[in-house]
């Protein structure tokens, strides 16, 4: 098998964990050469939701034109590449076994290391795509199935101080868009909504016991159904865009609070925004605002490296490359992965 060496390492990395389908080859943990990704969202989108076996059998349809193509536009050849990076977990079972399935193959094939990753660590080390990540830095990870604030003492060492005790905050933000007749995937609607809206419908914070870095957002998505069916009852149409404005500054008043008070207390060097609804223009906007304000660096992953894509798990499995951390090819999916355990 391969060892470290002076020459470029080159990390063909897959992401399957839910409803994209992605390969990625990324040169030494941050250039990335090549990072293919097929949505399934108009599939799922009539369902309102990810419906997992469609998304394991879409899959299995595009995983290897996938391995082609980030193989061909990245411009080398299979023989050059170091090891194989997979999402290991946590998603859906199913889909999770397809990008594993196909990364067991390969390795097994070309003879090269093959190393499990966690779909978080990938999430927060997409900032090392573009940025030069410092430590010890603060993460607040924000996407469809997870809401968690991550203190990383050091590369690779990462303590959960903080996560949702209910909704995560994309499931939230789906739910709201749902109530208001939008299509899924919500978040994109809800957040245009908000910004175009000329008044606000005033929403509940739950901020929880004072010294918690927890969330919950069951009870702002209750209130916000609570003020459409009132509003039904009477007869009226819902101000649709002012309950959106007044859901989506509940949301991002409870986010960046609880983020700016763990940078203070944790001393973080920085602050790392992960995770698709880091493409939440309104979030991005009051995170970058406060943290100017009292002078903490920010980072934020382009657009493209927010939602699920697997250069973000060829940045994380570099990691573990480092370490000479490697999986043995009788791993298996782990819908519940541990971050402090991997």
């Amino acid at each position: 098998m391969s060892t470290p060496s002076d020459k470029p390492i080159y990390i063909l990395a897959i992401e399957t964990s839910c409803d994209e389908t992605s390969v990625a080859i990324v040169r030494d943990g941050h250039a990335v050469l090549s990072n293919m990704i097929s949505s399934q969202i108009d599939v799922h989108r009539r369902f309102g939701g990810v419906v997992p076996e469609i998304a394991s059998r879409k899959h299995v349809e595009t995983i290897t034109v996938m391995i082609e193509q980030a193989i061909e536009e990245a411009a080398i050849s299979l023989e050059d590449v170091s090891a194989i990076a997979v999402t290991q977990g946590p998603g859906l079972v199913g889909a999770l076994l397809v990008g594993i399935v196909a990364a067991k193959s390969l390795a097994m094939a070309l003879n090269i290391p093959l190393i499990g990753t966690h779909h978080i660590a990938g999430h927060i080390y997409a900032n090392q795509l573009t940025a030069k990540i410092e430590y010890p830095c603060m993460a607040l990870v924000v996407s469809g199935g997870h809401t968690e604030l991550v203190h990383i003492e050091s590369e690779g060492q990462f303590k959960l101080i903080g996560r949702t005790r209910d909704d995560a905050v994309g499931e939230a933000y789906d739910k709201v868009a749902r109530a208001a007749n939008l299509p899924y995937p919500g978040g994109p609607h809800i957040d245009k909504l908000a910004f175009e809206a000329d008044e606000v419908v005033q929403m509940p914070r739950s901020w929880l016991e004072a010294d918690s870095y927890d969330f919950s957002f069951s009870g702002l998505k209750s209130a916000v159904l609570n003020v459409v069916n009132q509003s039904k009852m009477k007869g009226n149409e819902p101000n649709y865009s002012a309950i959106a404005r007044g859901f989506q500054e509940s949301v991002i008043d409870v986010l960046v609070g609880k983020a700016m008070r763990a940078v203070k207390e944790y001393d973080a060097k920085q602050l790392l925004l992960c995770g698709g609804v880091a493409a939440n223009k309104g979030l991005r906007a009051e995170l970058t605002a406060r943290c100017e304000a009292e002078g903490v660096p920010l980072l934020v992953p382009p657009m493209e490296y927010c939602t699920d894509n697997a250069a973000m798990i060829g940045a994380a499995g570099y990691l573990k490359w480092k370490q000479q951390q490697f999986t043995s090819l009788d791993f298996n999916a782990h819908p519940t992965f541990s971050l402090e355990g991997w």
